[in-house]
């Protein structure tokens, strides 16, 4: 039941934010930040594709990386917890939503079995301007792109 209940807030949490009604002060990044952030999800989908735990560590807040300890354990944990993100088939990237310092990405993922998902990945700006990984949410994408 928990399962259930958890796999529909994350469809309706997605599904907010893809639509931008998630928050009311949202906007659009311009074409330059929006590739910045989009740059820095590609690079952490590299190096998992790479099994390189430093480069894909690398890409996360500080405040993650102090919760998983090592670039090791946060390469197991996605590894296990997030095939699709570990290693997709192909990616799609919808307009980024900005609300001051963060940012909603949302990412369609299709894994090596043809399934396909949304990421929601939020970004975190960081002191020196650069965008960073703050946490992703993944379901099942039952409504497929056209």
């Amino acid at each position: 039941m928990h399962s259930l209940f958890f796999r529909l807030f994350v469809v309706l949490i997605i599904a907010l934010a893809a639509s931008g009604a998630l928050n009311s002060h949202a906007g659009a990044l311009s074409d330059s930040e929006a590739q910045q952030v989009q740059r820095i999800i590609a690079a952490q989908l590299a190096a998992f594709a790479q099994d390189d735990a430093e480069g894909a560590f690398e890409t996360a807040t500080p405040a993650v990386q102090q919760a998983m300890g090592t670039s090791t354990r946060f390469l197991a944990l996605v590894r296990g917890a997030y095939p699709m993100v570990y290693r997709p088939r192909s990616v799609t990237f919808h307009k980024p939503e900005q609300d001051d310092d963060e940012v909603l990405q949302l990412v369609e993922i299709t894994d090596r079995n043809s399934k396909s998902w949304l990421a929601l990945f939020k970004l975190e700006r960081q002191p020196d301007a650069s965008w960073r990984i703050s946490g992703c949410a993944v379901s099942e994408n039952r409504w497929l792109s056209t």
